[in-house]
Order: structure tokens, then C-alpha cells, then sequence
């Protein structure tokens, strides 16, 4: 009420007022317009934010966890202990300055800040892409060739593979750096330079398309070989009937199981021949039994949890890698808005958040160290 009396200014001419009045709801209108957009701009700063805490808390807890508990210190979760390094690289040396970005929708950084924000971004979420693969490679081996895999699977190995992964991520980042120039005038968008095809081509297939094939290989073998061994551990029940058996325990944590294990031919009532039981006195092992139960339910919850993980990654980041190979082959015939853009990395940036949660939540080893972490911090304060 008071902008609009500030608006009206008395005049003789009917014709001046009018106009005046016109002038004075397009103002009003432009105010509310501006008043709306910061609102939504605070609300997004303050949504992102909160994902960038999230990922930092979270990849935090996992390396804290696994540096502080000696049983977690194994060559398989120094890789997913990398994993959250590399994570949270990206929370500290991307996120921050895209938020800015994203708000704002203007790059007011310059040109020296755009080279470093495009190659750590570039480089550290590239990088927690290959360490999926290192990860699916690992347990693969594992499983496939455990015996001898066993004892190849040393830190020194984990270490091996992870400089690996360190260096190709670069390798992709880098070639950007050798073209880009600096641009007359003041910089408004830091971007990639989509100019040369080649890159796109190389830096999206090395970046996700040849991990993402490379993913689905290898977790659809593990899930093959973990879904054989439970098969394998089901009691086979076929041509045969288990009578009554009569426990004895003898010592602790064994039993001696007395079992008539009965072979009964089909034809013998016809033929009037005889039955034919054959007595078979077997020692069974309780701790056994119990650990190949163990075992089998840990082979399904894994099997789950690969699904969960692909699934995961291929929503997250193949919406993005779709644009950035679409976009610069087919330019102005495909648009879209910057909105949609930026929509797309961040949900490929939600994929460090998403992470942590599954490769350590799906692990109960992590989840009693979690707890005994937050119980310690929480009695120490």
C-alpha cells in the first residue's frame, strides 16, 4: 500500500495521470518479479547447501570410521575408504562454487577460477565414477577367483588401483586446458569448450559410457556367481526322504546325528522284493550350519545390494552424460534450458551422497563402527 502511494503523483493533464498509473504497475509488477526470484534464489542456496553438508558429513563419517577401526582396514574398504576421499573432494572443491553458479546463473569468478572449478569438477567426479569400477573389479575377483585372488589382494594392490584411477580421471580433465583461451571482455558462463567433438566423444565414453558397460559386466557375473552359490547351499531334496533322526550331542558345539537315510525302490511292491535301508551315521558340526546360513543370507543381501548400486549410479548420472554428448553434436537443433542443465548435474553430484550410504549402510561391520563412533564423540563431548 505505501509503494503504491508513493507511485501516485497528482497532475492536471488526465492523460499524464493514466500514464502514470501505467508506469506505476509495471514497476510494482518488476518489484514483485525481483522479490520472487531472490526468494526462490535463498530458498536453493539453502536446498544445496544442505546437499553439499550432507555429502561432506557423510564421506567424512566413512573415512573417519575406517581410519579408527582396525577390522575395517581391509584392501576392499581401503578402495571404498578412497571412494569417500574422492566424494569429498568434490563436496569442497566443486560444490561451493556451483552453487554460487547455479543461483546466480552467471559465472562472476573469472577466467583463472573457471579453468580450476572445470578441471577439479571434471577430474573428482570422473574419478568417483572409476572407483565404482575398481570396487566392481575387486569384488569380482573376489568372488570368481577367491582362492588365489586371496592373496593378491594386498593394499599395496588397492593403492596400484587407485593411482590408476587418479591418472585417467587427469587424463580426461587435462586437454581442455591446452585450447582454452581467454576471452575478450568479461566472462559470463564457464563452460567446457564443446567446439572440439573428439573431447565430448572421448571424455563422456571414458568418463561413464565405458565404466557404465564395464559395470553391468562385472556386477551381472557377481550377481551370477552369488546367485549360483545360494543355489548350491539349498538342500537338494530329490530321490531321496529323510526318516526321523535321533540327536546325541556329544561335545559342545557338535552332535552326533543317527539318520536312516531311505532308498526305497518304486517297483518293490510289485515285485515283492524287500526294502532296502541303508544305515548312515553322520557328525554334524552346529557352528557349520549355522555359518553356511550366514553365509547364504549374506550372498542375497549382497546380490540386492548390486542392484541398488547400479540402479543408483545409472539414474544419477546417465541424464547428464546424455546431454553433454547430445548437445554439442546436434547444437542448435537441440536446446535446452539451462534449468534442465542444471537440474541434471546435480543429480550426478546427489550420486556422493548416495554412495556412502549404500557401500557402507549395506555392511554390518560399518554399522556397529558407526555406532561405537558417534556413542564415543557423544560421551567424550
Amino acid at each position: 500500500m505505501n509503494r503504491s502511494i508513493q507511485c501516485l503523483e497528482p497532475n492536471a493533464d488526465q492523460l499524464q495521470t493514466n500514464s502514470k498509473s501505467t508506469n506505476c504497475s509495471t514497476k510494482l509488477s518488476t518489484q514483485e518479479q525481483e522479490s520472487q526470484i531472490t526468494a526462490l534464489g535463498i530458498s536453493l542456496s539453502v536446498f544445496l547447501s544442505l546437499i553439499t553438508l550432507a555429502i561432506v558429513l557423510s564421506n567424512a563419517f566413512v573415512v573417519i570410521t575406517i581410519s579408527r577401526t582396525r577390522k575395517l582396514q581391509t584392501p576392499a574398504n581401503i578402495l571404498i575408504a578412497s571412494l569417500a576421499v574422492t566424494d569429498l573432494l568434490v563436496s569442497i572443491l566443486v560444490l561451493p562454487i556451483s552453487i554460487v553458479y547455479t543461483v546466480s546463473g552467471t559465472w562472476t569468478l573469472g577466467q583463472i577460477v573457471c579453468d580450476i572449478w572445470l578441471s577439479s569438477d571434471i577430474t573428482c567426479c570422473t574419478a568417483s565414477i572409476l572407483h565404482l569400477c575398481v570396487i566392481a573389479l575387486d569384488r569380482y575377483w573376489a568372488i570368481t577367483d577367491a582362492v588365489e585372488y586371496s592373496s593378491k589382494r594386498t593394499p599395496k594392490r588397492a593403492a596400484g588401483m587407485i593411482v590408476t584411477v587418479w591418472v585417467i580421471s587427469i587424463c580426461i580433465s587435462m586437454p581442455p586446458m591446452f585450447w582454452r583461451q581467454s576471452k575478450a571482455g568479461e566472462l559470463t558462463h564457464c563452460v567446457v569448450n564443446t567446439d572440439q567433438i573428439f573431447y565430448t566423444i572421448y571424455s563422456t565414453f571414458g568418463a561413464f559410457y565405458i565404466p557404465t558397460l564395464l559395470l553391468i559386466a562385472l556386477y551381472g557375473r557377481i550377481y551370477v556367481e552369488a546367485r549360483s552359490r545360494i543355489l548350491k547351499q539349498s538342500p537338494k531334496r530329490t530321490g531321496k526322504r529323510l526318516t526321523t533322526a535321533q540327536l546325541i550331542t556329544n561335545s559342545p558345539g557338535s552332535s552326533s546325528v543317527s539318520s536312516v537315510n531311505s532308498r526305497v525302490n518304486e517297483n518293490s511292491g510289485e515285485t515283492g522284493s524287500p526294502v532296502v535301508l541303508n544305515h548312515v551315521k553322520v557328525k554334524v558340526s552346529d557352528t557349520l550350519l549355522e555359518r553356511k546360513k550366514i553365509l547364504a543370507a549374506r550372498e542375497r543381501k549382497a546380490t540386492k545390494t548390486l542392484g541398488i548400486i547400479l540402479g543408483a549410479f545409472i539414474v544419477c548420472w546417465l541424464p547428464f552424460f546424455i546431454i553433454s554428448l547430445v548437445v554439442p553434436i546436434c547444437k542448435e537443433a537441440c536446446w535446452f534450458h539451462p534449468a534442465i542443465f542444471d537440474f541434471f548435474t546435480w543429480l550426478g553430484y546427489l550420486n556422493s551422497l548416495i554412495n556412502p550410504i549404500i557401500y557402507t549402510m549395506s555392511n554390518d561391520d560399518f554399522k556397529q563402527a558407526f555406532q561405537k563412533l558417534i556413542r564415543f564423540r557423544y560421551f567424550t563431548s
